[in-house]
């Protein structure tokens, strides 16, 4: 089974979606599942007697333009399983705006259009840059492990966080089924890095000359794990960290 089939069978079942699929009788190891049935799976990810315990995100996104403007935001998401039913939610989100007194140049005839991105699934990383001089990264981490689930910030109830000073904007939002980060600024393009349902991605979009953007992400499984299921969780793992469509973290 290939690491990105993996990745991607974790992602279309993440607790995230409403549970909609057939389930799958437990077998022995990890099997090669078709395109066509992943489309349809939702829910808990289980395998063997493995369940889903806790699932975090954190996203980090940062854009410095040329005049000295900067952009910054970030969001944890965590959810809860241990009791059962509906997941114990924890977001936090964080956004940054510092203008600058210089304006920035005029873009006039460069163009670019992220819109398709809405329509992606799996994972997503996109880098689309029509200056000169810009520097772009998109890093994407996934640990999927056994063990003591990470203590939740305390969850203020806050599902969006917005910022706009002149033409540069940043928001952090929770909504329905996804989660999503955004830095804009006019005229210059856009940095943004989401979650929904079957897809994680990040993009950066630089219209304008000498900018430097970096998106990170980083996604974490935690699983309850009978003693039997010992072989599955070092198989999983292994596969985890061979993942070459994914680039190493920080």
């Amino acid at each position: 089974m290939s690491c990105q089939r993996c990745l991607f069978a974790l992602l279309l079942m993440l607790p995230l979606l409403p549970a909609t699929g057939a389930e799958r009788a437990p077998g022995r190891g990890l099997t090669e599942i078709p395109d066509p049935e992943l489309g349809l799976m939702r829910g808990r990810y289980t395998v063997g007697g493995t369940t889903v315990a806790w699932f975090g995100v954190t996203m980090v996104s940062q854009w410095q333009a040329a005049n000295g403007a900067t952009l910054q935001g970030s969001l944890t998401l965590g959810m809860d399983f241990r009791q059962g039913g509906a997941p114990r939610l924890s977001f936090q989100p964080n956004v940054q705006v510092t203008a600058a007194d210089a304006p920035l140049p005029a873009t006039t005839g460069r163009s670019i259009d992220s819109s398709g991105l809405a329509n992606a699934s799996g994972l997503v990383q996109s880098v689309q840059v029509a200056g000169d001089g810009n520097r772009a990264r998109n890093v994407t981490a996934l640990t999927v492990r056994d063990g003591a689930v990470p203590i939740a910030l305390a969850d203020s109830g806050q599902r969006l966080a917005s910022v706009q000073q002149g033409g540069a904007s940043a928001s952090a939002v929770l909504e329905g089924n996804q989660a999503r980060l955004l830095l804009q600024m006019d005229g210059q393009g856009l940095v943004q890095q989401w979650i929904r349902n079957g897809s994680v991605g990040q993009g950066i979009a630089l219209a304008g000359d000498g900018q430097s953007a970096s998106n990170q992400l980083q996604l974490e499984l935690v699983r309850n794990t009978v003693a039997s299921n010992l072989p599955l969780s070092q198989n999983v793992a292994q596969a985890m960290a061979l993942n070459r469509g994914m680039a190493p973290g920080p």
